[in-house]
């Protein structure tokens, strides 16, 4: 998988990085901004498995380039809802259109039940790989040792889907 990952990576396809001069994070945090918006950093952090820290920064970098817009909650102005700006949802749709004929090539190495069946071993791994993090952080918080914020936030995203 990592291997496959490690081809796969936004910045390694020239077609991707010939539309824009974003680092592979922000492409990312444009592309689940694109698809879901509007939404919360916290929930980009969520979906995407990158930690917060890393989603701040992509944010700061998109909001520099005017490709996304932070509009507050009128609930709660902590929280901010992300948008693609015109230029934002430009670039998006460019790297959808880049993005999708590679996703649909890469597929049809497989056949229907084949689809479901990968599909379907990535839900495992990633469930049980989120449950080992888990796992190992709960015991260092049960030890008494401070976690850092990236693995308190894996312990956040576990509890959201599972129990320990």
């Amino acid at each position: 998988m990592a291997v496959v990952s490690n081809l796969l990576a936004l910045n390694r396809d020239l077609s991707v990085r010939s539309l824009s001069d974003l680092e592979p994070r922000e492409m990312r945090v444009l592309l689940n901004i694109g698809s879901y918006m509007p939404i919360k950093a916290a929930d980009i952090a969520y979906q995407s498995r990158i930690d917060s820290p890393n989603v701040s920064r992509a944010v700061k970098v998109l909001l520099a380039k005017k490709l996304i817009e932070a509009e507050p909650d009128p609930a709660s102005k902590n929280i901010k809802y992300l948008t693609l700006t015109t230029l934002g949802l430009s670039l998006y749709k460019q790297l959808i259109n880049t993005l999708e004929p590679r996703a649909q090539a890469l597929e049809s190495v497989l056949n229907d039940d084949e689809k479901k069946s990968f599909y379907a071993c990535l839900i495992k791994i990633e469930t049980k790989a989120e449950q080992l993090l888990a796992q190992q952080a709960l015991s260092f918080v049960n030890q008494g040792v401070e976690i850092p914020a990236d693995q308190k936030e894996l312990l956040r995203w576990f509890k959201k889907t599972q129990s320990i």
